[in-house]
This record gives C-alpha cells, sequence and structure tokens, in this order.
C-alpha cells in the first residue's frame, strides 16, 4: 500500500463525504433503549441507521458485490451490516455502534448534544467519537485499499445500536445471521480510548460492567424529622453504612475480596510503559476543580485503578426530593444506583452474588434493604498479538502519526468484544479508537477529534492490507 495515496485519499473523503454525514448524524437524539424505552415509537434510531444505510449504499457502488442490508428482529434494535467481498479467503469483522447516551448537563455556552458545532479541529456534539464515525472510517478503509488495487479479505461491517445499553440485541443478530457471518480471522473495532491524539492507541483489556439499585426502606412513610430523629435512623445514614462494606471511603478501593482480580505481567508492563509516554495527562485530561487532585499522584496506579481494578460509581438516586421541595421529613426509603467496574478477567454473575450478599447481609437495624442488579456484563482481556499484527499496528502507526503505536487497558467496556472473544478463540484483534483527552464521550462537550480519525482511518487501512498479505503467506506455505 502506498501511505501517501492512501492518507490523501482518505482525507478527501474525510472533507467532502464523511464529515457533512457526521454532522447531520448529531443532530440526531437516537438514544438508546436503556434511556430511551420508547425508542422505536420516537423514530431517532431508525433516522440514524437510513442516514447510514444511504451512506454505505452511495459507497458500495465503489465496492464491486458489496452489501448492504438492515437487520431487523421483532422488538429489537435493528443492526445496520455491510459485507464486501475481498481477494483472499479470509473474512475481517469491524465493529461499531450508532446509538447514543442521553444528553447530561453542563455543557458550555455554544455548545449543545444535538448541535453540531466544527470548532478548532473538534466534532463537538453527541456521538460523533462515541461511535457515529465508525461506519464511515471502516469503509474508506476498504476503499482507500481498492482504489490502489491492494488485495484485503472479506470485510464484514457491524454497527449495532444497542452498545450503550449493554448490547443486549446484538448477540440476538449474531445467531440470527449463524453461517452468514464466517469465521473472522481478525475484529477491528473502533469504540476505545486513546491516550493521546500523536499515536495509534491499541486496547489490550476492557473492564466489566455490573448496574444496581440498593434500596433501604425504613418507614412505611415520611415523618416530621424533628419528632423523628435520633429515634427512627436515616435510610441514607444506613446507605452509608452499607457502602463502607463495599468501597473504602478514603482511598476508594474495593474491598470485596470476590472482585479483586491478579494483573497479568505483560499488562503489568504495558501500563509502565504507557504511564511513561502520558505522565501526568493521565489525570491532567479531565476538567479537574481548581485545587482537587486525583487518587493518586503516580500515573502507573492511575492506570491500573482505571483499567484492571475493582471501582464503585454512584450515578443516581431515587427517594430524595428535588432541593426547592426538600421539607423538613425524615424520609422512609432511599434508592442509589450503582455502577461497579470489573477487573477484565472477572465473571460478571461471581461479582453479582458477592456484591449482593455483602450490602443485603444482616441489614443495619433490621431495616428492609434490597440490592437489585439491572445489567451485568463480563470484561474482555485481548489474546497475545501476533506478530505479524504487532508489526502492521507498529508500521501503521509510524506511517499515519509519525509515532510508535502505544498498548493500555481502558476502563470502560464494550460487550461485544467479549462475546466474540468466546464465539471465535484464536481470533486477533485490533480495538482502538478517537476517545482521547477532554474528548468527553457520554458527558458534556464531546467531541471528535478530526485529525485523529483521519489518521486512524489510514491506520486500519495499513492493517487491512497487512492482514491480507499475512493470510496470502499462510495459504501459501502450506
Amino acid at each position: 500500500m502506498d501511505n501517501s495515496k492512501a492518507r490523501d485519499f482518505v482525507n478527501l473523503r474525510w472533507d467532502e463525504s464523511i464529515l457533512p454525514q457526521l454532522v447531520e448524524y448529531v443532530r440526531i437524539p437516537n438514544k438508546s433503549p436503556m434511556f430511551d424505552p420508547e425508542w422505536e415509537a420516537h423514530g431517532h434510531m431508525e433516522a440514524a441507521v437510513q442516514l447510514m444505510r444511504r451512506w454505505a449504499e452511495q459507497e458500495a457502488r465503489s465496492l464491486p458485490g458489496a452489501r448492504v442490508e438492515v437487520l431487523r428482529l421483532p422488538g429489537r434494535t435493528p443492526v445496520l451490516m455491510v459485507d464486501v467481498p475481498g481477494d483472499v479467503d479470509d473474512c475481517v469483522l469491524m465493529y461499531g455502534h450508532l446509538d447514543k447516551q442521553p444528553e447530561f448537563s453542563g455543557w458550555s455556552d455554544g455548545l449543545d448534544p444535538w448541535t453540531p458545532v466544527l470548532r478548532d479541529g473538534k466534532l463537538y456534539g453527541r456521538g460523533g467519537a462515541d461511535d457515529g464515525y465508525a461506519l464511515f472510517a471502516s469503509l474508506t478503509a476498504i476503499r482507500a485499499l481498492r482504489e490502489q488495487g491492494v488485495p484485503h479479505a472479506r470485510c464484514v461491517v457491524l454497527i449495532e445500536a444497542s452498545e450503550e445499553s449493554g448490547s443486549p440485541d446484538l448477540s440476538h443478530h449474531i445467531d440470527a445471521l449463524g453461517d452468514r457471518l464466517g469465521r473472522p480471522t481478525l475484529v477491528v473495532c473502533l469504540d476505545a480510548e486513546c491516550g493521546n491524539y500523536e499515536q495509534l492507541w491499541c486496547t489490550t483489556s476492557l473492564r466489566g460492567n455490573l448496574i444496581g439499585s440498593l434500596r433501604v426502606d425504613v418507614l412505611a412513610e415520611g415523618v416530621h424529622s424533628g419528632t423523628a430523629s435520633g429515634v427512627v435512623p436515616s435510610s441514607f445514614r444506613i446507605l452509608r453504612e452499607l457502602l463502607a462494606r463495599v468501597e473504602d471511603a478514603t482511598s476508594g478501593a474495593i474491598l470485596i475480596e470476590e472482585l479483586n482480580t491478579s494483573i497479568p505481567p505483560d499488562r503489568l508492563a504495558q501500563a509502565k510503559a504507557a504511564a511513561t509516554v502520558l505522565g501526568e495527562s493521565v489525570y491532567a485530561k479531565f476538567p479537574l476543580m481548581p485545587g482537587m487532585r486525583p487518587v493518586s499522584n503516580d500515573p502507573f496506579e492511575l492506570l491500573l485503578n482505571n483499567n484492571w481494578r475493582p471501582t464503585l460509581s454512584v450515578t443516581g438516586a431515587d427517594g430524595l426530593p428535588a432541593f426547592r421541595s426538600a421539607g423538613n421529613v425524615l424520609r422512609p426509603q432511599t434508592t442509589l444506583k450503582l455502577s461497579f467496574r470489573l477487573p477484565p478477567t472477572l465473571a460478571p454473575a461471581t461479582a453479582a452474588a458477592a456484591i449482593q450478599r455483602t450490602l443485603e447481609r444482616d441489614p443495619p437495624y433490621g431495616a428492609r434493604v434490597s440490592f437489585k442488579v439491572e445489567s451485568a456484563m463480563g470484561g474482555w482481556n485481548a489474546p497475545t498479538f501476533a506478530p505479524w499484527l504487532e508489526q502492521s499496528m507498529r508500521d501503521a502507526s509510524q506511517a499515519f502519526f509519525g509515532r510508535d503505536a502505544m498498548y493500555m487497558g481502558t476502563g470502560g467496556s464494550i460487550p461485544f468484544m467479549g462475546m466474540l472473544g468466546e464465539r471465535f478463540p484464536g481470533t486477533q484483534f485490533l480495538v482502538t479508537g478517537v476517545l482521547g483527552p477532554q474528548s468527553n464521550a457520554h458527558g458534556p462537550n464531546e467531541f471528535l477529534h478530526i485529525e485523529c480519525a483521519r489518521r486512524l482511518t489510514g491506520c486500519v487501512s495499513r492493517v487491512l492490507a497487512d492482514h491480507a498479505a499475512q493470510r496470502g503467506r499462510q495459504r501459501a506455505a502450506a
């Protein structure tokens, strides 16, 4: 592959075709089903699917034999599938998603989740970086090879619409596809993070996620706080006591033994190398309040905390009235939504049982305590990179970024990766993305770093070319 020609082609496609489409995509409030249970009636998800379908069909005209199809199952979100024939008897699966997180508050003046803004080389708005660009980058990477007549394997692009809800629908579509999917020897996922925007970052692991609601009931109805306080224990205080069983309030360490697993030596070495490159940016990338400090001043420890150690976040509450409506009442109950990030190798069922047992045993004061698991998904630890892929990622990063590729784990979850790892043992994975410093997926002011996305598209093209060359050499040797 001529890297210079590929770069020119990719840049042209981003400027003339991809960015205009992403601008329109950002406008669509197609929130994931967990956040919009009436998604089908509202029609926003269908609007996003049709936008991408139309663009994919236009691209397919330059990819002879390519088929674009919207897969549908009753009661489930659709999947957009683009099947591109290859020159090598092999299969690459390319993955992304088009559903979005909800709006969130705190967007800066002039920015809004559903109003695209191009500023300083960035596209602001919900979903561009997470993960609307994936379809466009994937097909453009394939087209860059076709433009030069460079062989590639058959490429199956799957863009799902329930990832932000834990991908509850995707496995059903995979089952329905049956043999049509084939057995991919390489998976390319563009839904991950990057430590900076100056090189290719290869994700080596993903944490699992367990979401549940912890509820404490102390009264049948609310009563005057002056009359009851000191006699009836507060449901909020009981919650504090229960959370102390789970989390060290000073360090944030999770105290449940079953949730802590050993970290493989190779992942420790990769985290050490990433910490050396990133330094203080590991925490400086976050919008900390003036004077606020991170959990640790050691970037290495912060990466391990974020990639391999369990953590707890309280993401919501019920039973607490709005501030202006809060009277002097000892409330009957409080419910907290808890989000546990789990080590990549921990089984979610093990975590769920341990958390529920810890929180529900011996309830303080005999209060009614319940922990209900809403969703639980496992993490993923990448198989060892094959020598050809490690070399290809290094070469691609040098060709399009001018720096070596780097490796790191990711604190978030991509349910499909664990599912694929189980279905296709031995498959190689390139999991990467553009969610770098301040890109703030899920929060306010989310943006897509356009230049990084262009360069990443070129890197994917290079890896696809090297994959085909490697498979050709293997078959020739056999």
